[in-house]
């Protein structure tokens, strides 16, 4: 029988006792790991948080937090070859794996690097400059930040099992406060694989990270308003997690990253021939077939003047005829697997509702001859491109098919493509692909208030460019609306996420002292 994985309680191993959930291989139907939580003991899981976990960090200055960081992604980095491996069975190519396990000991790095340079050697972080408040000067406040006492529940969805965790560990690490996993189940394996690393490691002290493989139980009873719940996943089980006690009544700290229904504006200066027009297409296909399109930062609509339908169309079409869909395992596979058939079926029915607003001019979301691999044991899906000629039909605008589907849908005038662009009602991104500065500024105006993050692409930044849907440590990943109106990552400022701000008052003598700096 496949491994039962185990999770991590304070300072233990714990494997349930029954035969828990299987877990198939997204590719070949076969079973990896079996998953439950049964029997596990809640209450000792957040008591050793905040009794050992926190003290323990808390302990360390910011400094010290920063190169503990730097020792678990060095010691992660050496180890990731296994990760690799073992990521194939959750569907992804191994170029989908880099974005997943080396984006996420990357981002450790980041913040560890970002720390050293912008945080101080103690253990109180200033805010602001000092506020002079009596008419003498003898009265001042000033804003700090200190870590909560509690601790950080990060409930993370199954689509990045290492990146989803180490980019919420890292920002709560530096802020002192401990952390519990909580993996989605369909790839909780690959997470737990890499948690055992980050234990073995001892980079971290005990209780700073804890691992729950499989139902999270009455978890939630347990946290209030010293703690922090940060979710990613569906907008429904946002809402569940929002709804709940902890959050609602004793005002636990909630953020979360949901459905994100984002868009690609092309500019009508863009016409085929043009670096601009090129680049629309090629991030297009990409983004729909890099984890066979299963990222909350995908292009789901894909915004044309009408009169360049027909051209992207053709230039798409070219593109995804050169994806293989198939096993991962086949070095001529381009395409993987959904993350089991349970999603792929999903996808599916989020395909067909979008038909009834739609036409397919690419793929057929039912059919797929997949390399080294059997279609009805293997979660596989094909590309599949929609065109919506009636801009203003509700489904490409509130359907989310969370796989490698996109609909295409014109515009005529630009003001109509930044009204399209706010029917998506919050998306995490948004791109503008243009070389036409008055478009750009235009579409950056009327569209930044319903989006976390707005890349503009054109040829002079291509190069460095890290695509559509790739998020950054540095920036802020998160989004309005339906988004789920939280915020994630952007450098320090993710940090106090985890962390209280209080305005401290006094003489500028005792509040130079409690921070250690001067308040002339």
């Amino acid at each position: 029988m496949p491994e039962q994985l185990a999770s991590y309680v304070a300072g233990a191993w714990y494997v349930a006792p029954d035969e828990g959930t299987a877990v198939a291989d997204a590719a070949t139907g076969e079973t990896v790991a079996r998953v439950s939580s049964t029997g596990l003991d809640t209450r000792a899981l957040v008591d050793h948080a905040r009794t050992v976990g926190g003290p323990a960090l808390r302990r360390l200055t910011f400094q010290e937090r920063a190169a503990a960081l730097k020792e678990l992604a060095t010691y992660l980095d050496a180890n990731k070859a296994a990760y690799h491996e073992l990521s194939l069975a959750t569907g992804a190519t191994r170029r989908d794996g880099t974005g997943d396990i080396d984006g996420g000991i990357g981002t450790v790095f980041v913040f560890s690097s970002r720390a050293r340079r912008e945080l101080p050697d103690g253990y109180l972080l200033t805010d602001g400059v000092v506020e002079p408040i009596g008419k003498g000067g003898t009265f001042v406040g000033r804003h700090v930040y200190t870590p909560l006492p509690g601790v950080a529940l990060q409930v993370n969805a199954f689509n990045f099992p290492v990146w989803g965790m180490l980019e919420k560990l890292a920002p709560a690490v530096l802020a002192g406060v401990p952390t519990i996993v909580k993996p989605a189940t369909q790839t909780a394996y690959l997470t737990a694989a890499v948690m055992r690393d980050i234990i073995a490691s001892g980079a971290l002290p005990e209780g700073a990270v804890q691992l729950v493989c499989g139902g999270a139980g009455d978890l939630l009873d347990h946290l209030g308003g010293e703690d922090v719940i940060a979710f990613t996943g569906s907008a429904s089980t946002a809402a569940v997690l929002r709804g709940n006690d902890a959050v609602t009544l004793r005002a636990a700290r909630f953020n979360a990253e949901t459905d994100s229904l984002n868009c690609s504006i092309l500019g009508p200066d863009a016409v085929a021939g043009t670096p601009e027009f090129d680049l629309y297409v090629k991030e297009i296909a990409r983004e729909i077939t890099t984890k066979a399109g299963q990222r909350c930062t995908c292009i789901r609509r894909a915004l044309i003047p009408e009169p360049l339908l027909d051209d992207v169309i053709a230039g798409v079409r070219a593109r995804l005829d050169k994806v293989v869909v198939g096993n991962p395992r086949n070095d001529t596979v381009t395409m993987g697997a959904l993350v089991s058939l349970h999603q792929r079926d999903e996808v599916r029915g989020a395909a067909e509702t979008l038909r009834r607003a739609s036409q397919v001019v690419y793929g057929d979301p039912v059919s797929v001859d997949p390399v080294d691999a059997d279609p009805e044991r293997g979660a596989f899906m094909a590309p599949v491109v929609l065109l919506c000629t009636d801009s203003e039909r509700s489904e490409p605008h509130e359907v989310e098919a969370f796989g490698p589907v996109t609909t295409l849908i014109p515009y005529g005038v630009p003001a109509e493509a930044g009204a399209l662009a706010a029917h998506g009602g919050g998306s995490l991104v948004g791109s503008i692909v243009s070389y036409d500065p008055d478009f750009i500024r235009d579409m950056v105006v009327s569209a930044a208030p319903h989006h976390g993050r707005l890349l503009v692409l054109d040829r002079d930044c291509a190069g460095e460019s890290t695509g559509h849907g790739t998020p950054m440590p540095q920036l802020v990943h998160g989004g309005p609306g339906r988004a789920g109106g939280g915020e994630e990552l952007g450098g320090m400022r993710a940090v106090k996420h985890f962390m209280q701000r209080t305005a401290l008052e006094g003489s500028p003598a005792a509040i130079a002292a409690l921070t250690g700096t001067s308040t002339s």
